[in-house]
């Protein structure tokens, strides 16, 4: 596999140097069922990783990969820690997790401050949008210049593409040239928010935007999974650990196989996708409007694809001051990506896999079902729930 730029490559032959993971979960001591995990993971000769858990329904892969067998199939046993969104950084840096998937564009950032991850694949597009009212004079972004934006955070992956569409319009959005005003909401009242005109536009991850714009009968002015400059960029990737890349690469490998093999059965069975994620338990909600929500993404996985967006999102955040000024896209990029020989950019597409050919040895992973959970992740989080007919929503 070629890119543009310096590659980080890792041989398929080698050997997997000998890798001794802490089962201490975020903040807690070893339980006696993670020592049981470890004992079986040993017996059975799986190597042993932490998968960075949140009810999210941008992860399906994730989950989707441990319900059919995938990281078993890969020689894997994965314990899924329960880590706050807020705090995944933290987890990161403090050793308590191994993998996960992420937003690009929010993780730009804490990578430029030493994060110590690789991403390793992209796993999907779409998931974000900017809203205004159905009768809003606001037509476009060209409009927005002097209006207030709600976001969840002012780091959020929405507040980072609503920048770039921003910037892309001629309005001003660095810290010397600020032509609009962010304002931060909790994620939850951020549609009452644009609903009482507090702000003049909310920006937001679904299910959350998908859900508002139905229920208030909001405008997107950005939408990434249809836009034509956001629809073909992954939005969110799968990565590893640093250590685990350095340390395990074979298993950092089988790791990203393993997701890429999920993603692409996300894509072609997003109805059973979304039974199996409710009904197990990895996120909460409404059935058919899960499946409708991935139905709007695009999860045909790409290496390739993750490093271009890892390189575009790079080169646009430095444009507007949220990387350091002169920093080199290419090298941030090459830095912060792994291509391993032994990981395809995409898997084949098998659309005749039958579901009931499932592993049944799934259900010996370990994990906090959804249900016990209460981290909010940036994007695809939380209880989605169809939303009701609102009769005082605006048309």
């Amino acid at each position: 596999m070629k890119k543009n730029g310096i590659l980080f490559r890792v041989a398929s032959g080698l050997l997997a140097a000998a890798l001794t993971l802490s089962l201490t979960a975020c903040g807690g001591s070893s339980s006696n069922s993670d020592a049981s995990a470890a004992a079986d993971s040993a017996d059975s000769g799986a190597t042993h990783l932490r998968l960075i858990y949140s009810p999210s329904l941008c992860a399906a892969p994730m989950y989707i990969a441990i319900e059919n067998g995938y990281f078993e199939d890969e020689g894997l046993d994965i314990e899924q820690v329960t880590v706050d969104a807020a705090h995944v950084s933290e987890a990161i840096g403090a050793d308590q997790v191994d993998v996960g998937m992420g937003l690009i564009g929010k993780l730009l950032q804490p990578l430029e401050n030493g994060l110590p991850i690789k991403f390793t694949t992209g796993l999907h597009t779409g998931c974000t949008k900017l809203l205004v009212p159905g009768d809003s004079g606001i037509k476009s972004i060209a409009d927005l210049k002097g209006k207030k934006i709600g976001v969840p955070g002012l780091a959020d992956a929405a507040t980072v593409i609503s920048k770039r569409s921003l910037s892309a319009a001629g309005i001003g959005v660095t810290d010397q040239n600020m032509e609009v005003e962010f304002s931060v909401y909790s994620r939850n009242d951020l549609a009452q928010a644009l609903q009482n005109g507090a702000v003049d536009a909310i920006a937001l991850g679904d299910p959350a935007a998908s859900i508002a714009e139905e229920q208030y009968g909001l405008t997107a002015l950005i939408d990434t999974a249809t836009d034509p400059e956001y629809k073909d960029e992954y939005c969110c990737a799968a990565f590893v650990t640093s250590k685990l890349a350095e340390e395990n690469p074979k298993a950092a490998a089988a790791f990203t196989r393993a997701v890429q093999k999920a993603s692409q059965w996300v894509q072609e069975n997003p109805d059973e996708t979304a039974k199996i994620i409710t009904e197990k338990e990895y996120v909460s909600g409404d059935v058919d409007f899960c499946a409708q929500i991935l139905k709007t993404y695009n999860y045909k996985p790409s290496v390739q694809g993750g490093y271009d967006a890892l390189k575009q999102n790079a080169e646009e955040l430095t444009q507007i001051g949220v990387l350091k000024e002169g920093t080199d896209a290419t090298k941030f990029a090459d830095n912060a990506y792994i291509f391993f020989d032994d990981v395809p950019d995409a898997p084949e597409s098998d659309a005749s896999t039958d579901t009931a050919t499932k592993s049944t040895k799934a259900s010996s992973v370990s994990f906090q079902p959804a249900a016990a959970a209460e981290a909010e992740d940036d994007c695809c989080s939380g209880k989605i729930t169809k939303p009701a007919q609102d009769t005082n929503a605006k048309a």
